[in-house]
């Protein structure tokens, strides 16, 4: 976490209040915004997770969903996603945002995540050019094996990718062409 990137900071009534350094909103466990986009696959019913890069300042090397990141100063959670979606993975589509909910989690490093995480989905057929940065490595799985894997390896997965898939997977309304 070199370079200083600033996000929103949010009120108690999740409305912007304000601008502070990435690094800090995670060492005060800030409440901020966030988003994460799942990419299912149109037809072969898959879901597209990446394991994390061992450089993240948390939750290194666990599965997650498609990617996720933080809007910057002045940017849309849209343009957001958009932007995280094309740095991790190397490719955009259609984004839809579903829901959104919040979490707090302290991790063993000490950081804290204290956020209103904006959930998206798109649709997506081919394979990703990963930015290995960022990403180690990335799968498609079907939901069913995905949910199997989750309750038998709780401790493979990030914290809010089991919050999304425990709560809201109903939610999503994924739409699969026959």
């Amino acid at each position: 976490m070199s370079k200083q990137i600033f996000i929103p900071l949010l009120g108690k009534n999740q409305k912007i209040i304000g601008f502070e350094e990435k690094n800090i909103i995670h060492i005060k466990g800030l409440f901020h915004q966030a988003v994460s986009i799942l990419i299912f696959h149109p037809i072969q019913k898959m879901v597209m997770l990446q394991k994390r890069s061992y450089n993240k300042y948390h939750s290194s090397l666990l599965w997650t969903n498609t990617c996720c990141s933080h809007p910057i100063q002045n940017e849309s959670i849209l343009t957001a996603a958009h932007r995280c979606l094309i740095e991790e993975m190397g490719f955009d589509c259609y984004l839809e945002n579903k829901f959104y909910f919040t979490y707090y989690k302290l991790f063993n490093n000490g950081l804290i995540e204290n956020e209103l995480d904006y959930v998206f989905i798109g649709y997506y057929s081919k394979s990703p050019m990963i930015n290995t940065q960022e990403v180690d490595n990335w799968k498609w799985i079907d939901l069913n094996s995905l949910i199997q894997d989750i309750n038998r390896y709780p401790n493979s997965y990030t914290i809010w990718f089991k919050i999304i898939m425990k709560y809201y997977l109903n939610k999503l309304n994924i739409k699969f062409y026959n």
